[in-house]
């Protein structure tokens, strides 16, 4: 193209091929570039890539465009339109040096255009410039042999171009189509062979071979660059200064789709050749390439609807861009070259789209892979994702077992120390709300629910002083312990004791021996002040199969026990505590070494379970002290979203705040919804975060397609709560046209018979219905009992 920018095609059947033409062709091989240096006579693509000089060919001055034969063999032959409208077969291959064959014209004006029929590859289209007296689309077949009456106008080629060796010319093209007008692009439609798209002036023209003199067109500006979409035969792209036109040949009569540009005008559009609805498009004096993807496109429904694009822009080099060409075959694949002949070879990355499974596997696309990440089927409870844990827990039926609540942190894989203490909890609760049902004495059902902060408020000022020994110990020493109604009801609620006025903590000690907590039982049997049930317990666990032998070490301590201040032994064991690793056992001496009524060491250990804390604080610090122990260490809780903090707060507001940051933190809907549930009949029940944790829950369940599971929650939600059962409803609508008949519940008619016989509210009527108001007909008996009978009765929605 001479004087013009430099383009670039790639080869149809050799991936590894490509020619750069402007005033001369250049043949290039590309490889991969095994080492960082480069080969003598190489040039630098990419960082992969490097491109080789194959072949030269100068033969063909004043190119106008290149079209390169579509087929194998002959290898590397291309069309060449030359600015006096002579179309030149050249080759760049080996015999590139023979003689060429050309197809001349009538009458000399310039080549636009070239477009190889992609069937029968003998037939080739150019498209010329506008001649008042001849045709601007001609169609040569390039097997046409020499003829005697071409030799007058051969011989005036041979003249005009000073060439005694010039090749066989051929001037009689098979086909002549677009007269008195001028053709700006061409392209051949896949569909039919016969049918050819010519971007004429004003107009895009769609030619039938098989009948010459009928042509389909469309009057427009954008004519130039018509290129159909590989993927979707009835797709094609043109545009005109700086617009895209997008039209659908089987609705030929305006574009689908306008695509504006920037105010500089376009110089290429090309589709993508591996990638379905992917249209690149180049401005002048630009570096960057836009990209529209119309993969997704949706069929248009009515004239008015346009579909949508997703578009974006890459930046394959600094400089101008002369042109680009898509790789036939590598995915996403281009390579562009600049004014000054400098190439580039480039992938577009394609946005990586993920998707998140219902059951949590991961999956994201790029290109033409698809990846997907699930999580292990070895990782522990724990480390699996919040979601994997809900699915597992409700296939055991997590949050249904009513009649045994604490079994509900078995159902949840017993690895959660948090939700064995809610389950707990919520398992104390519903024993001591049942034991009161059953004797139909006192009010205290809903102050359990409220949670030990609002107990132990509720007992200011009715507490007992108690002095009592530590047994055990061979000098005995006071300790002031603290005993009420509700001290005791919340001892029960941490676990501590039974129900009923028996105090006795054995039971408790009994069970946690058999769950091999050793250092919990002790610890809890010093704190009922029975040193030599706590040794006991120590020595047991040493002595079982899997106890710590350092538990002998323990007992011995503490059967040295003094209350003297300043005795040795409370200086060894202040030593001994800091170097013990469990919690209970800190505790322990921190309780023996404390003043009385000074307990910090014991009540701030946050190793320590909270009920065992709180227990601990129950019974010794006074009513002033325990307030602001229980009030700080509900507002932890709540900070924290830690579940023992339930215990405090009860299923109130302070325990909805709880379980929002427990949420916030863990998105446990399911342990939420099914702890909030248990409280009810309870105001908690109407907070909008409670019901929106229910039907996030109920949405999941769906999207496992649990139905049975989402099934089996609602009648548990509508057991525990009967304000969610759905209110029943009939429909009343007429047999005939199918309108709804409404009425309201005030006004509702009958036939001669008050309302108040029949239950319903209102001063009786003489109105009668006995028709559709819509289209008068009589309504069927049926529908007139249920309107006539008073029953409420809504249009369907």
């Amino acid at each position: 193209m001479s004087g013009s920018k430099p383009d670039i095609l790639w080869a149809p059947h050799h991936v590894d091929r490509f020619v750069v033409c402007d005033s001369e062709l250049s043949l290039y091989h590309i490889e991969s570039a095994v080492s960082s240096e480069l080969k003598a006579g190489s040039l630098r693509l990419s960082e992969e890539t490097t491109a080789t000089l194959l072949s030269i060919n100068s033969d063909t001055p004043y190119m106008k465009c290149v079209a390169w034969y579509p087929k194998y063999d002959p290898e590397c032959l291309l069309a060449v339109g030359q600015a006096n409208g002579r179309v030149v077969l050249t080759s760049l291959g080996q015999d590139h040096n023979s003689k060429s064959k050309d197809f001349v014209p009538k009458h000399a004006r310039q080549c636009n255009t070239l477009a190889w029929n992609p069937l029968d590859s003998n037939w080739l289209a150019a498209g010329l410039d506008k001649h008042r007296a001849d045709f601007s689309v001609l169609i040569w077949d390039i097997s046409s042999k020499y003829a005697p009456e071409t030799a007058v106008a051969t011989e005036k080629v041979r003249l005009s171009t000073g060439d005694p060796e010039a090749g066989l010319v051929v001037t009689k093209p098979l086909y002549e189509l677009g007269q008195n007008d001028a053709c700006l692009s061409l392209c051949w439609l896949p569909r039919d062979q016969k049918l050819l798209l010519a971007g004429m002036h004003r107009n895009l023209a769609i030619f039938d071979l098989r009948n010459t003199s009928q042509k389909i067109f469309v009057n427009t500006k954008a004519v130039q660059g018509v290129t159909v979409d590989p993927y979707f035969h009835d797709r094609v792209a043109s545009f005109y200064e700086g617009q895209v036109a997008i039209w659908d040949l089987r609705k030929f009569e305006k574009p689908v789709l306008t695509l504006t540009e920037q105010p500089k005008p376009l110089t290429k559009v090309a589709w993508c050749p591996t990638r379905t609805g992917l249209l690149a498009t180049l401005t002048r004096d630009s570096n960057i390439i836009r990209l529209y993807d119309m993969q997704h496109t949706p069929t248009p429904i009515g004239d008015e609807t346009e579909p949508t694009i997703i578009e974006r822009s890459v930046q394959p080099c600094e400089n101008y861009i002369a042109s680009f060409a898509w790789h036939p075959t590598s995915q996403n694949r281009m390579v562009v070259v600049t004014p000054n002949r400098t190439m580039s070879d480039f992938t577009v990355f394609e946005r990586i789209s993920l998707a998140w499974s219902p059951v949590t596997s991961l999956m994201w696309a790029c290109g033409r892979h698809l990846y997907e990440c699930t999580e292990e089927g070895k990782a522990s409870s724990l480390e699996k994702d919040i979601a994997t844990k809900m699915r597992l827990r409700a296939l055991s039926r997590y949050g249904l077992d009513t009649e045994q609540v604490w079994r509900n942190h078995l159902l949840a894989g017993n690895e959660d120390p948090q939700l064995k203490s809610l389950w707990y909890t919520l398992h104390f609760m519903k024993q001591y709300t049942e034991d009161m049902d059953q004797k139909l004495t006192g009010n205290k059902g809903p102050l359990v629910y409220a949670g030990i902060k609002s107990i132990v408020k509720s007992s200011l000022g009715t507490t007992e002083n108690l002095r009592h020994s530590r047994s055990g110990s061979d000098r005995q020493a006071d300790i002031i312990q603290y005993l009420s109604e509700e001290r005791s009801l919340a001892l029960q609620l941490c676990g501590w004791i039974k129900k009923g006025t028996d105090l006795d903590v054995e039971p408790f000690l009994n069970s946690l021996e058999q769950e091999g907590d050793w250092e919990r039982a002790a610890a809890v049997a010093l704190f009922n002040l029975d040193i030599r049930r706590a040794i006991q317990i120590l020595n047991k666990g040493a002595s079982s199969g899997k106890g710590d032998l350092n538990l002998n070490v323990v007992a011995m301590a503490l059967s040295g026990y003094t209350d003297e201040k300043n005795s040795l032994w409370r200086e060894m064991c202040s030593t001994l505590r800091l170097q013990l690793n469990n919690p209970y056992l800190c505790a322990m001496f921190a309780f023996l070494t404390s003043e009385s009524g000074s307990y910090d060491g014991v009540l701030y250990e946050n190793n320590v379970a909270v009920r065992d804390r709180v227990a601990f604080a129950c019974k010794f610090l006074n009513d002033a002290q325990l307030n602001r122990f229980i009030e700080k260490l509900t507002n932890e809780m709540k900070d924290a979203g830690n579940l023992e903090g339930i215990l405090l707060t009860g299923l109130t507001k302070d325990g909805v705040d709880l379980m929002e940051s427990y949420v916030d933190r863990t998105g446990d809907v399911q342990t939420a919804s099914y702890c909030m549930l248990q409280g009810s009949p309870s105001e908690v029940l109407k907070d909008e975060r409670v019901q929106y944790w229910i039907e996030n829950y109920r949405n999941l369940l769906d999207a496992w397609r649990f139905w049975h599971k989402r099934a089996e929650f609602d009648i548990h939600r509508s057991k525990l709560d009967p304000s969610s059962k759905p209110l029943a409803q009939v429909f009343v609508s007429c047999n005939f046209c199918g309108k709804s008949i409404s009425y309201s519940c005030s006004a509702i008619p009958h036939q001669g018979r008050g309302f108040s016989q029949y239950g319903v509210s209102g001063s009786p009527t003489k109105s009668k219905v006995t028709s559709c108001p819509g289209c008068r007909k009589p309504l069927p008996r049926c529908a007139l009992c249920l309107i006539n009978m008073g029953t409420p009765v809504s249009s369907c929605p």
